[in-house]
């Protein structure tokens, strides 16, 4: 857990069950309120391979589920390697950091800035 701005911001491990399919996210999301979190970040390392793949509709699904809990969610990693693959994944990266419920950032340090600012 991490207190960004007087937010209460709980970073899932590197290591651990991979956000799969759209069910996946209501362990995530169990998690974060059983630690009273106000945000959830997923390593990039946590999510599926289907997740970086839009005509799956795994990302919007899980975007959508956290939107409808208020839950904000933040990916954190490198996506290099996936906004390189899909002209399509790197205009929904960009479009997700203009809003306030989905983020892509690089490093802790990236989320870091992003909830300070936005909660000023």
């Amino acid at each position: 857990m991490l207190e960004i701005a007087g937010r209460r911001v709980l970073i899932c491990a590197s290591a651990g069950t991979v956000l799969a399919k759209p069910g996946d996210a209501n362990d995530f999301l169990a998690e974060a309120w059983a630690q009273e979190a106000d945000m959830l970040a997923i390593p990039s390392e946590r999510l599926g391979e289907d997740f970086f793949d839009l005509r799956s509709g795994l990302a919007g699904e899980v975007g959508q589920k956290f939107a409808n809990y208020r839950m904000p969610l933040a990916i954190i990693g490198d996506l290099a390697q996936w906004t390189a693959r899909s002209c399509a994944f790197r205009d929904y990266v960009r479009e997700a950091n203009a809003g306030s419920s989905l983020w892509f950032v690089a490093d802790c340090a990236e989320l870091v800035a992003k909830v300070s600012a936005r909660r000023n």
